[in-house]
């Protein structure tokens, strides 16, 4: 291991005698590794969960907590942490115990130095690796679907949302999220924190079409006590929760005109006061909104300020309904069959054709909320190992009179289909259905011979 990587790999030596702590501890930094030192193993939680270790090195035999406690304690913070226990010789036992519980390697008293160097490469190498796997298979997750931190999809449309959700992440400015209900304008939000630089701060969310004007401003502005009655104590509201990090409002189309203006100021100035207060409190919050509404026309109509508008619209993201995400709809389906029925304890394969059929011709008007509550209700009521059409509490979208059924129809016939409907489109001319279909005359001449008909036939009939 280079000296570079040592400088960048913390240690944390853990042993109640102080001088074979601060012996391995000059060492150690002798050979370039930043290195935290603790008397025992409560002590040694506490430096862990302030200075993150990337492998730990601990006596087994101490006072208040030994090696084997310390180890459950350190991977309840961190699963993947690398642990190297130390035991005296002929008490192997424990090191046996150790290894059991999860411990990396152990090394024997009085330690071999160069052991131990070789030991502690070992598990930092083996880290790193873990960690590379880790991002290997979320790369795959990416590729086959899921692109910012859990949304799920690989359609053109939501690839698009990636992209922006990426671009904008790391930036301070508004944005606007906009979808029908369902579509997963929250999670988008979510996804949009979390890639950013505020991702360790909060992240607070307010449904603004859930509460009363007088209500909505208490919840974010807050209120001094005696602001009104029931006010016996004064409140913090979300734009004070959320300094440093996030405020996400959603439905934000339904707030009102008043309410409103002090939103814009907030935007403005970054300062607010508390309802029935006068102090300006001063806030770092990112503002993420959503709505279900066309902003743009509340303006025109004067439901809604053109200034906020724009304060609100910087950065503008639209999540696509689930019926022009006819590719994501089986993926996403499968990602809830194995939520739900790990949930439900229940072993359930995947889908029949029919079922599948069926969650592809429904045109979702719910969109992925509507899908979730659909599976998890199949998974419920299913009793085998797929799950069935008569499983999922839908309908498929009705097939008009002379229209293909897709699912259920060959390739044959839906070629036959765009050819003669367009046929009948451009009222049999052969050159303008070429060009619309992009195939060749002579293309659709055979196919007319196939079928025994001419360019001036009739609408062709439904596929069986």
């Amino acid at each position: 291991m280079n000296a570079e990587k040592r400088q960048s790999s913390r240690v944390l030596v853990v042993d109640d005698e102080a001088s074979a702590r601060s012996g391995l501890e000059k060492l150690l930094r002798q050979e370039g590794y930043t290195v935290d030192a603790a008397a025992d193993g409560v002590e040694a939680v506490e430096v862990a969960a302030e200075r993150p270790p990337d492998v730990v090195i601990t006596d087994l035999k101490m006072p208040r907590m030994d090696g084997v406690a310390l180890l459950g304690k350190l991977r309840e913070q961190d699963p993947a942490l690398p642990v190297i226990v130390v035991t005296a010789f002929g008490d192997v036992t424990s090191a046996v115990l150790a290894m059991r519980a999860g411990a990396e390697d152990y090394l024997t008293k009085p330690v071999d130095f160069d052991a131990l160097l070789l030991t502690l490469e070992r598990a930092l190498e083996r880290s790193a690796l873990r960690v590379e796997a880790e991002n290997l298979r979320r790369q795959l997750r990416e590729r086959q679907g899921e692109g910012v931190e859990g949304l799920i999809g690989t359609s053109p449309a939501m690839q698009r949302v990636y992209r922006m959700a990426r671009q904008v992440a790391g930036a301070r400015a508004t944005v606007l999220i906009t979808g029908e209900s369902g579509t997963g304008k929250g999670e988008l939000a979510r996804a949009i924190h979390a890639k950013g630089s505020r991702a360790k701060g909060p992240f607070v969310t307010l449904h603004c079409a859930a509460l009363a004007e007088s209500l909505l401003e208490s919840e974010l502005f807050g209120h001094e006590r005696g602001a009104f009655t029931g006010a016996d104590k004064r409140r913090i509201g979300r734009f004070e929760q959320a300094h440093g990090g996030t405020l996400f409002l959603d439905e934000v189309g339904e707030i009102a005109p008043s309410t409103q203006v002090k939103l814009l100021r907030v935007l403005q100035e970054r300062t607010f006061e508390r309802v029935g207060g006068n102090d300006a409190v001063t806030v770092d919050v990112r503002l993420i909104a959503a709505t279900n509404r066309d902003l743009a026309a509340a303006v025109q109509e004067g439901h809604f300020r053109e200034d906020l508008y724009y304060r609100l619209n910087v950065v503008h993201i639209d999540m696509p309904p689930l019926r022009i995400r006819d590719t994501d709809v089986l993926l996403l389906a499968n990602h809830f069959l194995r939520r739900f029925a790990a949930e439900n304890h229940r072993k359930i394969e995947g889908f029949t054709d029919e079922a599948r059929a069926k969650l592809i011709a429904h045109r979702w008007p719910g969109n992925v909320r509507e899908l979730e509550n659909a599976i998890e209700r199949a998974v419920v009521l299913c009793d085998d190992a797929r799950i069935d059409a008569e499983h999922l509490p839908i309908d498929a979208a009705p097939v008009a009179k002379g229209a293909l059924r897709i699912p259920g129809a060959t390739m044959a016939e839906i070629e036959r289909y765009a050819i003669l409907s367009t046929l009948e489109a451009t009222n049999g001319s052969t050159t303008r259905a070429a060009e619309l279909l992009d195939i060749s005359i002579r293309t659709i001449q055979y196919r007319l011979h196939e079928y025994g008909l001419t360019a001036k036939s009739k609408r062709p009939p439904a596929a069986q």
